[in-house]
């Protein structure tokens, strides 16, 4: 009795194995199908007062990262807190078969997807139209503001008040939650702290859809888990904010170098010193794009024949970004970067202290 040869055998196997494959396959994409369509339904009869978009939400798989483009199932637009606690109580009853994910998207300018869920639930928090902002002065001033609130929009209303928050981010036009999640460092970090060293309180929606306020002295682990905490122990809804009198102006000065040792020497002492600047940043650049041109036109240089001898195409350059904040009367010029420093070249004005911040809205796309 002859056997059949081996390699009808193998032939045999690879067929079994193709088949038990596209089976499986099948039988996954079925389930997610069905997964999908399932979450979909579910959502649908969520009594909230916004909306849901489920077709249009390709701009939901976008951030300034660029880096990741996860389509999500749904976009939420809130009008209240309790439409994104809803939402996320309702997930959390579904239990983790439903694979649904949530992420709150500010403005869009995370770095690393953070703002996308990948077939889960983006909750646009510029949407949310309460709680109205609401600014205390006295002795200890502050703003309570929702957590999609734009940062330049806080600046303009408690500027009405002759206040202003103590600390920024270089680019205003970011949610107060976005910020919060993060740290929210900028060139006022040296006096200040970052954004969140200067927060009262919060309200928060957690994972399990509780709505939640919290502080220092209240429900404390949560209150610094949340703050710089990527978005992964709740979405800040509420937040109240340290105020301080806002200056009448602001001298704003870019001062470059070519050598990396002068301008880190003096990044560090004039961070160390006492009394010299409000705002102090230091960064590198590499002048490739006539940026520079673009920066004569916002001031005055402080020598106008080294400006002119100042050539800086292609190089690579540092910078330190100062501040100093003067009220009416007691303006005067400042003369310590010139102090035991070599910068190669000084650029200076005065502005007011809502269009110094909101500058880097000018230079964002440069």
């Amino acid at each position: 009795m002859r056997h059949p040869p081996l390699i009808f055998h193998k032939r045999n196997n690879m067929f079994v194995i193709r088949s038990f494959m596209i089976l499986l396959l099948s039988c996954i994409t079925i389930r997610i199908n069905l997964c999908l369509s399932s979450n979909t339904a579910s959502l649908k009869t969520l009594s909230v007062g916004g909306h849901f978009t489920f077709d249009k939400v390709h701009h939901a798989a976008k951030d300034f990262g660029n880096r990741f483009q996860l389509l999500p199932l749904a976009v939420l637009h809130p009008k209240s807190v309790s439409d994104i606690a809803t939402t996320i109580r309702h997930i959390c009853q579904l239990g983790p078969y439903s694979e649904l994910t949530v992420a709150a998207r500010g403005h869009g300018h995370s770095l690393q997807g953070q703002a996308q869920a990948h077939q889960g639930i983006v909750i646009n928090m510029e949407s949310l139209q309460s709680p109205k902002m609401h600014i205390t002065a006295g002795n200890n001033p502050y703003v309570d503001v929702s957590g999609g609130e734009l940062w330049i929009t806080i600046l303009r209303e408690s500027l009405k008040y002759g206040l202003a928050p103590k600390s920024w981010t270089d680019y205003l036009h970011l949610t107060v939650g976005g910020t919060l999640s993060n740290a929210g460092v900028s060139g006022q970090a040296f006096r200040h702290g970052p954004q969140i060293s200067n927060v009262h309180q919060l309200e928060v929606v957690t994972g399990k859809g509780e709505i939640v306020n919290c502080s220092e002295n209240l429900n404390g682990d949560l209150f610094h888990s949340v703050l710089g905490g990527l978005g992964q122990f709740g979405i800040i809804t509420r937040a109240r904010i340290s105020l301080e009198p806002a200056p009448d102006m602001v001298k704003w000065i870019r001062v470059l170098y070519s050598d990396f040792t002068t301008f880190s020497r003096d990044q560090e002492r004039l961070i160390s010193a006492e009394s010299t600047f409000d705002y102090i940043e230091g960064f590198v650049i590499v002048n490739r794009t006539g940026l520079l041109n673009n920066w004569r036109s916002s001031f005055n240089p402080q020598d106008p024949v080294q400006a002119s001898q100042f050539q800086s195409d292609g190089r690579t350059l540092y910078c330190l970004e100062l501040a100093k904040y003067f009220n009416k009367g007691t303006m005067e010029e400042q003369n310590e970067v010139r102090r035991n420093s070599q910068p190669s070249y000084i650029l200076h004005e005065l502005f007011s202290k809502v269009t110094i911040l909101n500058h880097s809205h000018t230079y964002s796309d440069i």
